[in-house]
């Protein structure tokens, strides 16, 4: 499957571009939203004309530490969007394998649009390279062994799958590599394993192949 792809001079105009077409997804009727971590797109976001009360925004994925942690994503989310707009992915729970079948319970049927991120090593959401949370096609939420220092929750791919859209935002030159594979479908990193024909990947020059 090839991937469409738009390329901006920039960090910034990427996650605009982005930041743009979120908000005019959510103008436009979107219920449901996934994010990812981004602090480019979160200060673009932040200012967006968006009635964040007409959709329900929730977490691609989540790094398992305390609240408030300088780590967890949802951090970055409370301070750049409205309170009580994300709901959170539950890891500060003792079992997070049962937190994280509720978090599933709690899904729409199918994501309006994901937000998407890619990493150097070709993870995507808390997708990483190796990891048993591959290979899960029963669960829509599951969470991985640890991997630099924290276990995460994470979306796995039957949700990724049935979104009704998907909205990759990658930049810089760190991620030139892993964008080159994810584009000619290199099904050997885990990103290109996302199965979905509605896809749209943003990035800047530094990061494009």
């Amino acid at each position: 499957m090839t991937l469409p792809a738009e390329v901006h001079p920039d960090p910034s105009a990427a996650a605009r571009r982005v930041a743009g077409l979120i908000a005019g997804r959510i103008r436009s009727g979107a219920s449901s939203v996934a994010l990812s971590r981004g602090a480019e797109l979160l200060a673009r976001l932040a200012e967006e004309d968006v009635s964040w009360s007409k959709a329900r925004v929730f977490q691609v994925d989540e790094r398992v530490a305390p609240p408030g942690h300088e780590d967890r994503n949802l951090t970055r989310f409370e301070a750049s969007l409205p309170a009580g707009v994300v709901h959170p992915m539950p890891v500060e729970e003792q079992d997070l394998d049962a937190a994280a079948a509720r978090y599933g319970s709690e899904l729409p049927e199918a994501f309006d649009l994901v937000h998407l991120g890619l990493g150097p090593d070709g993870h995507t959401a808390s997708l990483l390279p190796g990891d048993p949370v591959l290979d899960i096609s029963d669960r829509l939420v599951a969470v991985t062994q640890e991997h630099q220092g924290y276990r995460r929750m994470t979306l796995t791919y039957p949700a990724l799958e049935a979104a009704r859209e998907i909205v990759w935002l990658v930049t810089g030159k760190a991620k030139r590599e892993a964008l080159a594979r994810l584009l000619s479908g290199d099904l050997s990193i885990p990103a290109a394993r996302v199965s979905n024909p509605r896809q749209l990947v943003v990035a800047d020059s530094e990061a494009a192949p």
